[in-house]
């Protein structure tokens, strides 16, 4: 075995800059952070060839003065921890000491530097480690660290960089998610000697959020503010609506006390909060700025501290649902203008008791009896969707009667008159509902192929699936019934799993929260636990398999949405069995009728699965479209 040795400074150096120090954008990443962190108004960076040839960053911050910037290229040497207790309450960006003599380490490297009290600034010269220079400089405030010819003295890192494109993308993402988080620092990145990014200072967040996500005004008009604040976290930030999604999560930005960072716990707590909005592997556009306590963080997990650690994870993850969650209860429902003077079709409903009829009767069967469920859910909703035929819609006692027998809709939020006997009526008692209802206020025009139906607004024309919308009124109607029921069902012989030793304690903390949703299960001695009984709606599921996943997500990433979301999932396929179908023909006396209950749902803009149930075309955009206007 070969003797022990202590390795010196510059090879040491360079293993380390093998951790901070991945590629060109990585440089700029420390840089730029340090300029922060010295309090720059401005950062300017100049790149050439991608990073390979130059990077220059020059700020107008706090600057050094002779001795500071000698130490700072010494390893572990730092102006921003000073006892064991500053180590875990962490409010700058930087804070190692390891940044710059990694750099130094794998370039030509140069620093000017001036303080704001010193009469002259300071140069040092360093080339792969070796300090070659140290002398006065003539220098405004502030720093300008200049790294030539990253990795010359490392030719396996630097054979394994990117083409020059690829690594100016990383290098102007890394300057933009810190232009995010700093709207009052001006950031300007050239490269090749062209300016190609010019973030300029403004007062509205919003304005560099639309600036370096190069927002257009309808995305911009779609972005909802965030805002929730307590004794210990503050969530702020803006999202886009539901309707406006990408395929990737690249528009998700998050940042914790100014620092960005990669978080999946956090990012699936977003997804919860757009729950039943958003389609699968379809993501929001999002900025969210959180801000903590630093005590309650570690931000010192990762080399290229990309990832940190929250001590009441649950918390905070539960609180960023719960924050964008809470946009939707004020921002979804639609409001429509009246249309004008309604025109009463010959099937247009007359009476409320019509309306009444064909959406209310006796409960013949309880879904949530544990003895008919199976049966009902193979044959009751199945059986009733196929044999549904065009004739059955026009009867009054028709299909939408039978679908929803089991649920009584909520009164309405107002009260329709029985009798209209003149147009001079129908003004005055219609004119509280228009301003009141949503869709109710809707004229209807008719169906298209079976399947879309056609409303008028003021504004211009609405579409609506009545399939989707059907499929939301059943869900929030069996989502009511199994919530006010939650049911159980005791098993014979409890079932038993395993799981691992890291899982067991995780496991037992969530044990009283399943017990409350009817999951039942006790501890069986070791890793392994019985299943003692689960709610009726889980009835035709194995539970030990979803218990498995919930607790492996939680080990994962802190957060999951546990069986609340299972049941919510056998209520959508109950949903959508029951629902209307496309090619469906309904009469107008059903139609009026599903926009009544649409309007008494609480989300009735999407269905279950996240698809949109209707959609707007202003009469704007008709008038373009056949050349009225310009």
């Amino acid at each position: 075995m070969a003797n022990i040795r202590i390795l010196p400074d510059i090879l040491s150096n360079k293993i380390a800059a093998g951790e901070v120090v991945e590629r060109p954008s990585a440089v700029v990443k420390e840089l730029v952070e340090n300029s922060i962190d010295a309090e720059s108004s401005r950062i300017m960076i100049d790149v050439e060839q991608g990073g390979r040839s130059l990077i220059r960053v020059s700020d107008n911050g706090m600057g050094m003065r002779h001795d500071d910037a000698l130490l700072a290229l010494e390893r572990f040497a730092t102006s921003k921890i000073h006892t064991d207790s500053d180590l875990f309450s962490i409010s700058t960006l930087g804070f190692r000491g390891e940044a710059l003599p990694s750099i130094a380490a794998v370039s030509n490297f140069s620093m000017i530097t001036k303080d704001r009290a010193s009469d002259s600034g300071t140069e040092i010269i360093v080339d792969g480690g070796k300090i070659n220079k140290v002398s006065e400089a003539g220098a405004p405030a502030g720093t300008m660290i200049t790294v030539k010819n990253l990795f010359y003295n490392i030719p396996a890192r630097r054979k394994f960089l990117k083409t020059v494109n690829t690594e100016m993308g990383h290098i102007t993402e890394a300057v933009a998610s810190m232009a995010l988080s700093r709207p009052d620092i001006h950031f300007q990145i050239t490269h090749n000697n062209k300016t190609i990014k010019n973030w300029t200072p403004v007062s509205q967040p919003l304005n560099r959020i639309a600036e370096v996500l190069v927002l257009g005004n309808d995305l911009r008009d779609n972005l909802h503010r965030i805002e929730f604040e307590d004794n210990q976290i503050a969530v702020s930030g803006w999202t886009s609506s539901p309707r406006i999604n990408r395929s990737s999560p690249k528009g998700i930005y998050i940042f914790v006390n100014g620092r960005f960072i990669r978080d999946r716990g956090i990012q699936r707590a977003l997804f919860e909060g757009y729950r039943g909005r958003l389609m699968k592997n379809n993501y929001p556009v999002s900025v969210l700025f959180i801000n903590i306590a630093p005590s309650e963080i570690d931000v010192n997990v990762h080399p290229t501290k990309h990832e940190i650690r929250f001590s009441k994870q649950n918390m905070v993850l539960e609180t960023i649902s719960s924050a964008v969650s809470d946009i939707w209860q004020k921002v979804e429902k639609p409001k429509w203008n009246a249309p004008g003077e309604p025109v009463n079709r010959k099937t247009d409903i007359k009476e409320t008791e019509n309306i009444e009829s064909l959406f209310s009767s006796d409960t013949e069967k309880d879904i949530f009896n544990s003895d008919s469920q199976k049966q009902f859910i193979k044959t009751d909703f199945h059986e009733k969707t196929k044999t549904a035929s065009y004739n059955s819609f026009e009867k009054n006692t028709g299909f939408f009667e039978t679908v929803t027998r089991y649920e009584k809709p909520a009164p309405a939020p107002v009260t329709i008159n029985k009798k209209i006997t003149s147009k001079q009526e129908t003004h005055s008692k219609q004119a509280p509902i228009w301003e009141t209802s949503h869709f109710k206020s809707l004229r209807l025009i008719g169906q298209i192929h079976g399947t879309y139906i056609l409303c008028e607004s003021k504004e211009g024309l609405v579409i609506i699936d009545q399939h989707a919308a059907h499929e939301r009124i059943l869900f929030e109607q069996l989502k009511q019934k199994s919530s006010s029921k939650n049911r159980i069902q005791k098993l014979l012989i409890p079932e038993t799993f395993d799981v691992g030793f890291t899982q067991v304690p995780i496991l037992e903390k969530m044990l009283p929260d399943l017990n409350t949703l009817g999951i039942e299960i006790e501890p069986f001695g070791g890793n392994t636990f019985a299943v003692k009984s689960i709610p009726v709606l889980l009835g035709n599921r194995e539970v030990k398999p979803l218990v498995i996943e919930i607790v492996e997500k939680t080990e994962e990433d802190g957060f999951s949405p546990g069986f609340e979301k299972t049941i919510e999932e056998c209520l959508i396929l109950m949903a959508c069995h029951g629902a209307i179908r496309a090619h469906q023909v309904l009469s107008d006396k059903q139609i009026q009728g599903l926009l009544e209950q649409l309007d008494e749902c609480e989300n009735p803009s999407y269905c279950p699965h996240g698809r949109p149930t209707w959609i707007k075309l202003s009469l704007k955009d008709l008038e373009k479209d056949f050349n009225r206007i310009v």
